[in-house]
C-alpha cells in the first residue's frame, strides 16, 4: 500500500488540504464581515443616541429662549426698557391715532347661503 502513495501525483495529495484551507478562509471571512457589521451597527446606535440627546437639549433651549422672548415683548417690559435707555418715547396722543373700522358684511355671504340651499339641500339641480 505504501507503493501506491508514492505513485500518486502531488496535486492529488494537496487537493483535500487546499479545500480545507479555502473553506476555513471562507468561514473566517464571513465571521470577520459579521463582526464588522455588528460594530458598525453599534456605532450607528451610539450616534443616534447622541443626536437624540442633542435634539432634546436644543428643544429645551429653544423653549427657554421662546419664553424669554415672550417676556421681553410684554408691553410693560418694553416701556421699562424705554425708560432705562432714555429714548424719550411717549405714547401717542389720541389725536394722532387713526382708527380703522371694517366695513359691514356684504350681501354676498347671505346670497351664497341661498345658492347652497337652492342647489344642495334638495338634491342635484337636475332632480329637485
Amino acid at each position: 500500500m505504501a507503493k501506491n502513495r508514492r505513485n500518486q501525483s502531488g496535486a492529488v495529495r494537496f487537493v483535500p488540504a487546499l479545500k480545507a484551507v479555502l473553506l476555513c478562509s471562507l468561514i473566517g471571512g464571513f465571521c470577520v464581515g459579521y463582526v464588522l457589521q455588528k460594530n458598525k451597527i453599534y456605532e450607528l446606535g451610539q450616534q443616534i443616541g447622541q443626536r437624540q440627546q442633542k435634539l432634546e437639549r436644543l428643544k429645551k433651549e429653544n423653549q427657554l429662549l421662546a419664553d424669554r422672548l415672550a417676556a421681553m415683548q410684554l408691553p410693560q417690559r418694553l416701556a421699562e426698557r424705554v425708560r432705562e435707555l432714555r429714548l424719550g418715547l411717549v405714547p401717542p396722543q389720541p389725536s394722532q391715532i387713526i382708527w380703522i373700522t371694517e366695513p359691514p358684511p356684504t350681501q354676498t355671504a347671505t346670497n351664497a347661503a341661498g345658492l347652497y340651499y337652492a342647489q344642495g339641500r334638495r338634491g342635484s339641480p337636475a332632480n329637485p
